[in-house]
């Protein structure tokens, strides 16, 4: 059962994503997949927010602090941030007044210490696409901010903020070749960094006060089955034990 909260659920996507993906008029997906509507069944009050999918941390944490002062602008707040949302989500709690009203934040994912194949990205892949993302004015500061260098100066500068509650999530993930997604990213920064969802290494999705592991990839922890996978790991029930810690007040 998923338990009620007191206070909003803000949901916060990471790179390329959207609060929901729709294909035309025919269909839609959340990009928390199916968990809007089921903590709000549970009597919550869920926010969703949309960044730029490809935004910088200071561009993409500005949305959502422009956000969060429209949508909720009294009272307490918990946040829920998935891969890059944790980093715009820390932002906002240490460098602005808002941080002032959260209650906590959880990271699912999020890329605390950088990743690895961003660095590879920015220096193999970036410079192919960069002149096609400029073309259609699409940003590329995202690739550049989760590299481990940028994190490093990031978390030297943006300080957990004295009476958040910090919790967060990792995945732990098994590439193979009867299951090919992930296929670029997993050994790369399993070669750097060690266990991984296929994109965030363990060690780097570690922060707060509790940290857990998931078993299931990178997508999987916003509730996403697994490609190639028959059997779907449905996250409902460790959603609901993460809203069973979050503090009333």
């Amino acid at each position: 059962m998923i338990p009620q909260v007191n206070a909003p659920l803000v949901l916060i996507h990471g790179m390329f994503g959207t609060d929901t993906f729709r294909l035309g008029s025919l269909a839609r997906w959340d990009y928390f997949r199916d968990l809007p509507d089921a903590l709000r069944s549970a009597g919550n009050r869920v926010y969703v927010a949309r960044l730029s999918p490809t935004g910088g941390i200071h561009e993409r944490a500005t949305q959502l602090h422009d956000f969060l002062q429209r949508e909720i602008p009294e009272g307490p707040m918990h946040l829920v941030g998935h891969s890059m949302g944790g980093l715009d989500a820390r932002y906002v709690v240490s460098r602005t007044e808002l941080g002032k009203r959260v209650l906590s934040l959880t990271t699912l994912g999020t890329p605390h210490r950088g990743c690895s194949f961003a660095d590879w990205a920015v220096r193999r892949l970036v410079p192919l696409v960069a002149p096609v993302f400029d073309h259609w004015r699409v940003p590329v500061q995202g690739f550049f901010d989760v590299t481990t260098k940028a994190m490093s100066r990031f978390n030297e500068e943006i300080l957990d903020r004295p009476g958040v509650r910090y919790f967060s999530v990792a995945g732990r993930w098994q590439w193979n070749w009867t299951n090919p997604n992930w296929v670029l990213s997993y050994p790369i920064v399993h070669r750097e960094e060690g266990e991984n969802d296929g994109l965030v290494s363990i060690e780097s999705a570690r922060w707060g006060e509790s940290f857990e592991v998931w078993s299931g990839d990178h997508m999987n922890l916003a509730n996403w089955p697994e490609p190639f996978v028959s059997s779907r790991e449905d996250r409902l029930r460790d959603y609901a034990a993460l809203l069973g810690r979050l503090p009333a007040h």
